[in-house]
Order: C-alpha cells, then structure tokens, then sequence
C-alpha cells in the first residue's frame, strides 16, 4: 500500500464549500478518502468533484459560530457512516480594521469561528476517534499569521496564532492516544479571503514582491500538504505547522 493511499477512511473538512477547503476535499478524494463537507452554504461543486473522483461526499450544513455545535457536527458525520479518521479544520472569516477603530463584534466573530470552533470540532472528534480505538488525523489551517503580526487583521492574527499553540498542545496531550495533530500555514492564497489585497495594486504588489515563488498561492497548492498530514507518511509528525507559502517565511 502506499504510504499516501486514503483509500478506506473518512475527512470531515470545515469550509469545503469554496477555496482551500474544496481544494483540500477533492485532493482527498483523489487519494482515496471519502468525503464529509462542512459548510454555511451549499457544496454542490466540492460534491461532484469528490464524486467525479469515485469516493462518497456527505454534506453537513452548519454556521461554526453556533455555540455548542461541534458534537453535534461530529455526531452527524458519524450517523451518516463516517468514521473518524481525519478531521481538517479549515473554516475561517476574516475582519479588516485598524486597531484603533476594530470592534468588538468583529473580534468575537473571527475568534468563535476560526479557534473555539476548531478546538470544540478537535474535541468532539478526538473523542469519537478514541471510543472507537481509531488512529485519527487532524489538520488544522494555520497562517503565517501564526508567526507574524500582519496589519489591520487584530482578531485574525489572535486566531491563528491560538490556532498554531492549541495544535501544538493538542499534539502533546493526544499523539500517545494515536491521534496526529498537525497544521498547514499558507502563504498568500487566491480565495474569498484575500480579494480585497489582490485588488489593492499596491498592496498586491507589494506582496509578490515578497514571494520567492512570484506568485500568490491556489487552493490546490494545499492539497498535497494535506495528503501528507492525513496519511501513514506523517504516522511519526506532531505538532508540525507545515508553511506551504511560496518561500515567503525564508525571505
């Protein structure tokens, strides 16, 4: 078998519908994985991409930023014939300001979405991968605001670097249970996220620049990434935060 075959285990993928997190879903698939998406909206292209792959694709509609929804999330997965096995918290928003003017709904908006989400998704399925006596994988989408400030992005830059400690601690407390916990940093990726930086010329100019690769990121950059942290060849990695990042961290 090979070390990156998927083939028989079940991703449960936050944000699936759009951008790194369909990205991730069909790279997955394509490596054997059948699929559960999680999102706000509707995941019709992620599902015939997973399926074009020949794998299953079970939809799960949820807003992360409902308190207490993770068990529930997790709990449907498994109700639909999931196993847990892999876990990818990729869902996240992202609110621009300058400090001096940033509010706190928007702080509390990012922060329940992209970490208290994620350590409670973490939680609910680490438990369910335990009570199964399952080796697990969870893949958290870090930043490379998880190691620089970044401007503008206060809440953004607290959630991801929270992000980068829970994974860090996460690993330590569960990798003699079985469960890997690892994160991917991406660099600058073409998504939702960052239409406004692409469309600023100075600041996207600014930000190439800066790659050592010249060019922003695609989803699918972080797909094979994935592939790695949800397979045999990471059974011996934990608490890695992987920069797949055009070189931007070297420069």
């Amino acid at each position: 078998m090979s070390l990156f075959d998927l083939s028989g285990r079940w991703a449960i993928v936050t944000g699936a519908n759009t951008g790194i997190g369909r990205a991730i879903a069909v790279g997955l698939a394509q490596a054997g994985a059948d699929i559960v998406g999680v999102g706000r909206s509707g995941m019709a292209e992620t599902e015939a991409d997973v399926t074009a792959a020949g794998r299953r694709f079970v939809g799960v509609a949820a807003d992360l930023a409902t308190p207490g929804i993770a068990p529930s999330i997790i709990a449907e997965a498994l109700a639909a014939g999931a196993t847990p096995d892999i876990l990818v918290n990729n869902a996240g928003i992202i609110r621009r300001a300058d400090s001096l003017d940033f509010t706190e709904e928007d702080w509390d908006a990012v922060l329940d979405t992209n970490l208290k989400s994620a350590f409670f998704l973490c939680q609910a399925f680490a438990r369910a991968a335990i009570a199964a006596e399952r080796p697990a994988k969870i893949i958290n989408i870090a930043s490379m605001l998880s190691f620089q400030g970044g401007i503008r992005v206060p809440s953004y830059t607290a959630a991801k670097s929270g992000l980068a400690g829970i994974t860090k601690l996460l690993a330590n407390e569960w990798a003699a249970r079985g469960i890997n916990v690892n994160a991917i940093a991406p660099g600058y990726v073409e998504t939702n996220n960052t239409s406004a930086l692409r469309a600023d010329a100075e600041r996207n100019a600014d930000i190439l620049k800066r790659i050592p690769a010249g060019r922003w990121a695609r989803p699918e950059d972080m797909a094979g990434a994935a592939v790695f942290l949800a397979s045999a060849a990471s059974d011996y990695v934990h608490g890695a935060i992987l920069p797949v990042d055009g070189g931007w961290l070297a420069r």
